[in-house]
């Protein structure tokens, strides 16, 4: 039996770019910062791929400084680079749950903004 989980909480680090394709699926790429418990520490930074629904939420409503809880799983990205041609790879976090946390404050403070308010449950469709 294998488990492959990772739970994170954390800042963005950019604003999500956004992709769309042909077939209607979207994904939204990210980055997030993840302080360790002694402040002197660096933050570890962890790179988000997130598919579907939970893209346009982060399309929607995530901004660089947003407060984040992530639930996925841990895939190596792997291509051959065009110049080169050499093997590359990169890790990556697939998002299966995107929790935006933090208050109404805290995204104003970080430069983003939720257009005037944060969102209720209903309108956050997860």
């Amino acid at each position: 039996m294998g488990v492959n989980s990772v739970t994170l909480v954390g800042r963005a680090g950019r604003d999500p770019e956004v992709r769309y394709f042909e077939s209607g699926s979207m994904v939204a790429n990210l980055t997030i910062a993840v302080n360790r418990r002694s402040r002197d520490d660096e933050p570890d930074w962890f790179n988000l791929e997130i598919w579907g629904k939970q893209a346009q939420v982060a399309a929607d409503y995530v901004k660089k400084g947003s407060l984040l809880g992530i639930i996925g799983s841990f895939k190596l990205d792997r291509w051959n680079d065009r110049n080169s041609g050499e093997e590359r790879s990169k890790p990556v976090v697939r998002v299966d749950r995107l929790e935006l946390l933090g208050s109404k404050r805290d995204n104003q403070d970080s430069g983003g903004s939720f257009g005037g308010g944060s969102p209720s449950d209903e309108e956050v469709p997860f």
